[in-house]
């Protein structure tokens, strides 16, 4: 008799001075469940290609702004921005515990160094801009490239050798 334990999802994280941006990393995961408090974030859902049930309550460093903070849930992941309730220095990890857990990653490509953002003045403008990016990028199919006008003239797979 095997009982079925959830796990912690794979997770990427990067911050600013104002913000924490959190990626759950579940692909394919309908109607998860999320609930975004004062110092904590609750997730829980099933996805992945497994179709594994996830579940995990993040234990933040320092408290976000609830009313600020969004959620996002895409066809690859879900995405949350919180919003730190102190703006001020950048927190030395994203969890209350200081121990290493293997599921939870520095995400490199919004990863901003403290001493990089000289720009103060367009942050708050930013974070609109991208709530409002973000919010336009549903899974709506009409937004996909028409691949109809690409040319196969110039094809260079017309004499290959047959394989023996």
């Amino acid at each position: 008799m095997s009982t079925t334990q959830s796990l912690p999802p794979p997770v990427t994280w990067a911050q600013r001075k104002n913000l924490i941006f959190l990626t759950i990393c579940v692909e394919d995961c309908k109607s998860p469940t999320i609930n975004i408090e004062a110092d904590k974030v609750y997730f829980k859902g099933t996805g992945g290609t497994e179709r594994k049930d996830y579940e995990y309550t993040y234990n933040l460093f320092k408290d976000i702004d609830t009313d600020k903070s969004r959620g996002f849930v895409r066809d690859r992941n879900i995405e949350l921005i919180l919003v730190k309730k102190e703006e001020g220095p950048y927190w030395p990890h994203l969890l209350k515990e200081k121990t290493k857990q293997h599921w939870l990653k520095v995400d490199f490509s919004r990863w901003k160094d403290e001493d990089d953002s000289d720009d103060e003045e367009g942050q708050n403008q930013d974070l609109e801009e991208m709530m409002r990016q973000m919010g336009g990028l549903g899974g709506g199919g009409d937004d996909r490239p028409s691949l109809d006008d690409l040319e196969d003239e110039d094809s260079d797979d017309d004499d290959l050798p047959d394989l023996e």
